[in-house]
């Protein structure tokens, strides 16, 4: 029997992994979400081991009537404004809470990319995703504990603003299907001109192209790979409890984007990124004087 992929199927990875019977859709607290508004953005709060978290995921199964581009998991203007919108309800019923008692945010992942329609770059779809993009980077530094698991697609833009702003990145491991990329291939051939061969060779065993799962995690992209969607529960659960040690005991610059840097150090997916950052301190330094003023 073959392995069945998780591609598509946001709603019941959203019943694997909380308790059953605490899903609660729509609703943050006092706060409620139109159902209508952004219907492939699934919002809302459940409990994991009786704690209460929030979590945002995608409804591949969802057609926004009102955009065309907006289907199969695509994350448009309205959905990547629910989707902040959920974080900063959260960190507003959080706020007097200390730092031990911050609610975790999962994020499901499962995503083409965003819905680059005519009138969507015309009204403002970036500063949508990109304000989904910041409410996550501000839940992460006042001590939300962020976690995005994987299981299908995380791809171009829509990964930018739905999981790479998180403190840790689980995936399902790549015989599910599971596709990780900064850019499709065929977007790259069409870009450089390069045939779709010869970049299909190159991907096998260059991390540069971060073509994958087993790459990113190299790259230090993913912190862990999970070898099956029965294990995505617990190892959501050891993360989350993690990234919550680490944030009290004051090594918050272990996660996020920096932490994935430094892992991807230790796993010599990255080996010059050290020194380039050394190289352009060193320059920031020869000039910082002539354009600082007190």
């Amino acid at each position: 029997m073959g392995i069945e992929t998780m591609i598509g199927r946001g709603r019941d990875a959203i019943e694997m992994i909380f308790d059953q019977g605490s899903v609660q859709e729509n609703v943050v607290e006092q706060y409620e979400f139109d159902a209508e508004i952004g219907p492939g953005a699934v919002v809302g709060t459940a409990k994991l081991e009786d704690e209460t978290v929030t979590f945002i995921a995608s409804d591949a199964q969802a057609i926004n009537p009102r955009f065309n581009v907006v289907y199969f998991g695509v994350i448009g203007m309205e959905e990547a404004y629910k989707m902040a919108l959920a974080v900063y309800r959260t960190m507003e019923v959080d706020k007097d809470k200390p730092l031990e008692e911050k609610r975790p945010i999962v994020l499901i992942v499962d995503t083409p990319g965003n819905g680059p329609g005519k009138i969507e770059e015309i009204i403002g779809m970036n500063k949508a995703t990109g304000a989904y993009q910041l409410a996550l980077a501000e839940a992460r530094k006042i001590g939300h504990p962020i976690v995005a698991m994987v299981i299908g697609r995380a791809i171009s833009g829509a990964f930018l603003c739905h999981g790479l702003q998180a403190d840790n990145i689980l995936s399902l491991a790549q015989d599910y299907g599971t596709m990780i990329h900064v850019m499709p291939l065929t977007s790259i051939s069409r870009i450089t001109k390069l045939d779709i061969e010869r970049l299909e060779e190159l991907s096998k065993g260059n991390p540069i192209f971060a073509a994958g799962v087993n790459f990113f995690y190299r790259l230090g992209g993913v912190e862990e790979i999970v070898e099956n969607p029965e294990a995505m529960r617990p190892l959501i659960r050891k993360h989350i409890d993690s990234v919550r040690e680490l944030k009290v005991s004051g090594q918050a610059e272990k996660l996020g984007p920096w932490g994935r840097g430094l892992l991807g150090d230790e796993r010599g997916g990255r080996v010059l990124r050290k020194k380039v950052i050394e190289l352009m301190d060193a320059q920031y330094e020869d000039i910082a004087e002539k354009y600082l003023t007190v």
